[in-house]
This record gives C-alpha cells, sequence and structure tokens, in this order.
C-alpha cells in the first residue's frame, strides 16, 4: 500500500484499514525502510529546525538541534522493534499468534499519529501537543491487536497494557541513553540535558 494512503487509513478509518493490513503479508524490511524511515523523519527534521534554530530560551543552537534530531530518528527505530519483538515474544500469553512481522505492522503503524503530530516539533513549546496527539495511537493499538495477532477480545485490554509499559519502558531508557551519546557527541552538557527533562 502506498505510504500516504497507508497513514491516511490508518488515523481516519482504523477498523477498515487493520482489516486491510490484516489481509497482507507482513514484510518487516519493506515496513521499515518503505513506513518507519520517512515518517520517523517528520519529528526528526522538525526538531532539527525547532530547536536548532527557533529553540526555548537558552536551548537554542544548530547542535542541540541535530542532537534532539537524531535521538528522536533512532529511538523511532529501536522503540518499533524492541516494543514489536516483546509483544511477539508475549503473544501466547493472551491467547494470540505469534508473529514478529505482525508484531511489527501493529506497532510501525499504530506509531503513526506520534510521527504525523511530530511535525509540530518545529515549535518547541508547541511539542506537547505532538505527545497528546500521540495518545491516539494507543488507540490504534487496541484496534490492531486483534487483526495483527489475532488476540482474542477478552483478553486485547490486558495485552495492550503490557505493550504500552513495554513501550514506555523502552522510549525512557533509550532517550536517556541516546541523549547521553549524542548529547556527548555534539558536546552539549549534562545541565543542557537536563533541560529537556530527558
Amino acid at each position: 500500500m502506498n505510504l500516504v494512503d497507508r497513514a491516511k487509513n490508518i488515523i481516519t478509518t482504523p477498523k477498515a484499514e487493520w482489516q486491510a493490513v490484516a489481509a497482507e503479508e507482513p514484510n518487516t524490511q519493506q515496513i521499515f525502510v518503505g513506513y518507519v524511515l520517512p515518517l520517523a523523519l517528520i519529528p526528526t527534521v522538525a526538531n532539527i529546525i525547532g530547536w536548532g534554530l527557533i529553540g526555548m530560551g537558552f536551548m537554542t543552537s544548530f547542535e542541540w538541534g541535530i542532537a534532539m534530531g537524531l535521538v528522536q530518528f533512532v529511538s523511532a527505530f529501536v522503540a518499533v522493534y524492541v516494543t514489536a519483538f516483546v509483544a511477539d515474544a508475549l503473544a501466547p500469553n493472551f491467547g494470540s499468534q505469534k508473529n514478529l512481522g505482525r508484531a511489527v505492522q501493529l506497532v510501525a503503524y499504530s506509531a503513526t499519529p506520534a510521527w504525523v503530530a511530530g511535525i509540530l516539533n518545529i515549535v518547541p513549546p508547541l511539542g506537547w501537543l505532538a505527545s497528546l496527539v500521540g495518545l491516539y495511537s494507543l488507540y490504534l493499538l487496541y484496534l490492531g491487536l486483534p487483526h495483527t495477532m489475532r488476540t482474542p477480545q477478552d483478553k486485547v485490554v490486558v495485552y495492550l497494557i503490557v505493550t504500552i509499559a513495554v513501550l514506555i519502558l523502552v522510549y525512557i531508557i533509550l532517550g536517556a541513553i541516546l541523549s547521553a551519546i549524542f548529547f556527548a557527541i555534539f558536546g552539549l552538557g549534562a545541565m543542557t540535558m537536563m533541560g529537556t527533562g530527558m
């Protein structure tokens, strides 16, 4: 499916789109290269422009923007893979089918609203709105579990909660590690990092 159509449909008509996803043979490489990569570039570029050129108070520099963008970009890929891997490993505990390709579909397509809303990071004070819109991704996870992982309806909520907990943990750990690495590479100190809340 076309990237734009998939992104638009998963956001606007998710129930029908998850049925379309379920009818497709998952191709993990294609999902990462053809879907995750271009969509993850939206918040990445927005962060580079927003923090590098516009900024907030003392936190404005091109190095700061690049570091923030790189953290965002690498986190997107690693978080999708790790969360999908864990969701796949947990599948039998929730009466679901174990299939890593399907788990990648679930996590990658569910993240669409968060990535698209990442454009708001171009104005850093509005960045929190991107996180708010990203909550819609949780609803998409809920709708997608029965179609991708074949989760019985009575186990969807518990499976969803566990998957969300893993996703949050992955993002917190990744954010801390990647921020330390990229901020060190660009010579940005620990005090500067603490200003971001990371």
